[in-house]
């Protein structure tokens, strides 16, 4: 019983509490930090992307054939140029899914695709040392190198699983402040600014609270600045964002500058649908709560419940004995 004892220890208690409560303020002390620069580095891409929008708008002026960005000479550049593997490699949307995630340019493309290209011999070999060598497994040669073969075509998909995975963290950032957005948004409009100045003032105050939402609005301040169509602007934060409630109103603002209505109307139509359906969501959560409870009060309640009830009788018996 010295687990017992030691439970009810008054040192004991005293030092976990400490340990917990300094845990608590590093978390809190160092998460803005990290939040911060992470807002400054992305806040730094976008400058650059509006620079590379502005050379690409001139070299179109001047009938020049220029690129977005320069093409990456790196290693990995030459080892796909060498096999010649980038056309097998690159999928129909993987440009739209690195986009999409916050990937940009030639760069990250050529980073994905040689990815895809290596990673299955690292996990074919990786699988192989821990069959033959660290486990020991009584299975014949065939089966390992199946499993090992295996692990291979899962290592293909490695780098698709984390592109996914960047997307949907992006996505919910984005949407966690995306009501908010909307609705400061609607207030410059509709005291006398334009949509540009707008989304530039809306991105610079968003940002503490999503930096990700932040530039997406100041991409599409500068894409609105260079883009010969203003209507491709808004469908291209529709495609980057790829969330409904940014589609409708990105659909929203198009049919005003179609039709000349008033942009404070659509963009009022716009926050309401997108706070009902904040509302909704959060009613989803609610009422799927009970049921997503059930687990951890069975797995980590009741045992302190029982041990808390339990407890002291257990000590008088076996003081008692």
């Amino acid at each position: 019983m010295n687990w017992m004892s030691l439970l009810f220890d008054k040192s004991f208690l005293i030092t976990a509490a400490v340990a917990v409560l300094s845990f608590a303020t590093v978390v809190t002390l160092g998460i803005p930090m990290l939040e911060g620069r992470g807002l400054d580095d992305r806040l730094k891409s976008v400058s650059r992307r509006r620079e590379e929008l502005r050379a690409r708008h001139h070299a179109a002026l001047n009938a020049k054939r220029g690129s977005l960005r320069a093409e990456p000479v790196s290693y990995m550049k030459a080892t796909l140029d060498r096999l010649k593997l980038g056309n097998l490699l690159e999928g129909e949307n993987s440009r739209e899914k690195l986009a999409t995630a916050g990937y940009r340019g030639q760069a990250p493309l050529i980073t994905f695709m040689f990815f895809r290209f290596v990673m299955p011999f690292i996990v074919f070999g990786v699988a192989l040392f821990y069959l033959f060598v660290v486990l020991h497994l009584d299975w014949p040669v065939i089966q390992k190198l199946g499993v090992a073969f295996a692990g291979a075509l899962l290592g293909f998909y490695l780098p698709d699983i984390f592109v996914g995975n960047m997307i949907q963290r992006r996505q919910q950032s984005i949407m966690r402040a995306f009501p908010d957005a909307l609705d400061l948004m609607l207030i410059c409009v509709e005291s006398g600014m334009s949509i540009e100045i707008a989304f530039q003032r809306v991105s610079s105050e968003i940002g503490s609270q999503s930096a990700e939402l932040a530039e997406e609005l100041s991409l599409t301040t500068a894409e609105l600045s260079y883009l010969p169509d203003r209507r491709q602007a808004f469908d291209n934060l529709a495609r980057r964002c790829g969330h409904a409630g940014v589609k409708a109103v990105a659909t929203a603002l198009n049919q005003a500058e179609k039709y000349g209505t008033p942009m404070g109307t659509a963009l009022r139509v716009a926050a309401n649908e997108n706070r009902e359906a904040r509302m909704q969501e959060a009613e989803r959560k609610a009422a799927s709560l009970p049921a997503k409870l059930t687990v951890p009060m069975i797995i980590f309640f009741l045992p302190c419940l029982f041990i808390v009830i339990m407890g002291p009788a257990v000590i008088q018996i076996k003081a008692m004995m």
